[in-house]
């Protein structure tokens, strides 16, 4: 019952915490009240990329005369691709479970909450109490979806992202509320499916924390396939009438009635800080999430919080690496920081979306006299013979250091690509040792050297502009 650190929850943030706190010689026990790897694994990140492969594939054979390949008849089964979905989110659960096991660590099932600074109550499915003792203890307890009074989720026709993921039937209409990430990403897999559907957003762009380029290229797409982009729009009300979501949307033309057999609600997410024991311990927490210094501890000596509850991205892959920074430092380790002005976001549509630093509006905005660097899609040999030319590669660039303020891709492959960038931001490589480095012909990644040649007046595969700009 005693350990050396107890992490509350095992998504990406808990169980990375969890084996790299193994790996420095800790007796480790994880809480965790549902599936093991946490809503990322097994109903956000994972599923809906095996939904979104699905997609794809359905398109490419939708297409495949385009490619030489005749196909008599396609058609999508719903059922399995989401069969297929949750097997491998079970598959990925086990193998986390498996990595629990083979560094010795001890997953405990059940609802944690805090007893005091260095003991955790469990009570398990059957109500049953047990306490364990810790000389550290780890809060990682995430995110659910957030739910706004004119929204209420009845799980059936007003849904969340979870149960998007599961839908027994395709449904022949859906209103998608709000289009960040999760929302674009679920608008364009059931838009693929055949479902038709309205995208609301109450800000003036679709994607609307990203680069205004990138998100006018992916409202042109999502236009092209048909799907209702409802921009400057609020869900006022909702009246279900049988079968029918009656939605009142405000625009900036008057309110407007649209009716679909379901709405998801994707409008962000909310931090589950609730009943954990934050009060009793007088745990500071700020606008919602728990206040922490840079190695993550909190107001109370031995006690931490990381991932979606505390205040930065909320971003599976930004958990994991908070998770590594606070374990190494409980363990005298001297680690670095993380850099929440380095972290790089990705939207799985297609075209997929990536990016990291500032957009060219905020780079203006903070003074910089910037240097601008594009490259379409249209222009690349890799990307023609792929059949997709939409999208391009831009980066923000420095003027007087020639260092990457920011980059903004827009097309297939670019999720993959957007490291490259990260660590170039890292090691503060210049535009032109990004042109002076060999990239393979013809990639993808090609783009990126050209647009970086771009900014300088020397791109080869199209015609060079002046982009800088002095502020």
């Amino acid at each position: 019952m005693n350990y050396d650190l107890i992490i509350i929850g095992s998504g990406p943030g808990g169980y990375v915490a969890a084996i790299r706190a193994s790996q420095l010689g800790f007796k480790t026990a994880v809480v965790e009240k549902a599936e093991t790897g946490g809503i990322c694994l097994n109903w956000g990140c994972i599923p809906t990329k095996s939904l979104l492969k699905s997609a794809q594939v359905f398109e490419y054979a939708k297409h495949s005369a385009d490619y030489g390949i005749e196909i008599s008849e396609v058609k999508a089964d719903f059922a399995k691709i989401i069969e297929r979905s949750r097997g491998i989110a079970a598959q990925m659960n086990k193998g986390v479970e498996y990595l629990f096991k083979k560094n010795n660590i001890t997953l405990i099932s059940g609802f944690g909450k805090l007893k005091s600074k260095d003991s955790v109550e469990v009570f398990d499915a059957e109500g049953n109490l047990t306490t364990y003792t810790a000389k550290h203890i780890i809060i990682a307890t995430g995110a659910r979806s957030k739910e706004l009074g004119n929204l209420p989720q009845d799980g059936k026709k007003i849904i969340g992202y979870r149960e998007a993921l599961s839908l027994p039937k395709l449904p022949q209409s859906m209103i998608v509320v709000g289009s960040g990430a999760i929302g674009t990403e679920l608008a364009y897999f059931y838009n693929i499916m055949g479902t038709q559907v309205t995208l609301v957003e109450f800000l003036p762009n679709v994607l609307p924390i990203e680069d205004e380029d990138v998100s006018k290229q992916i409202a042109r797409n999502l236009k092209k396939n048909k799907i209702k982009v409802m921009l400057d729009s609020s869900v006022e009300a909702i009246h279900i009438e049988g079968d029918k979501c009656i939605a009142q949307v405000k625009t900036k033309k008057g309110t407007e009635t649209v009716e679909a057999e379901i709405v998801l609600s994707a409008v962000g997410i909310t931090p589950n800080i609730e009943n954990i024991g934050l009060e009793n311990l007088g745990i500071t927490s700020e606008k919602g999430k728990i206040k922490v210094d840079i190695f993550y501890r909190t107001n109370i000596e031995g006690i931490y919080a990381i991932g979606d509850i505390v205040h930065g991205p909320a971003l599976a892959h930004v958990a994991s690496a908070e998770g590594i920074v606070c374990v190494e430092k409980i363990a005298g380790l001297n680690p670095e920081p993380v850099d929440y002005n380095n972290i790089p976001g990705a939207v799985y549509t297609t075209p997929e979306v990536a990016s990291v630093g500032l957009s060219e509006q905020k780079a203006t905005e903070a003074g910089y006299e910037i240097r601008v660097g594009k490259f379409p899609y249209t222009a690349s040999g890799k990307a023609t013979a792929a059949g997709n030319r939409d999208g391009f590669v831009k980066l923000v660039i420095d003027a007087k250091t020639d260092l990457i303020l920011g980059a903004h891709l827009v097309g297939l492959n670019v999720s993959e690509m957007i490291a490259e960038i990260v660590v170039a931001r890292k090691k503060g490589v210049t535009a032109k040792e990004i042109i002076q480095s060999i990239h393979p012909h013809p990639s993808m990644s090609e783009a990126i050297m050209e647009a970086a040649a771009n900014a300088h007046g020397e791109a080869i595969h199209i015609e060079n502009n002046n982009h800088t700009e002095n502020v």
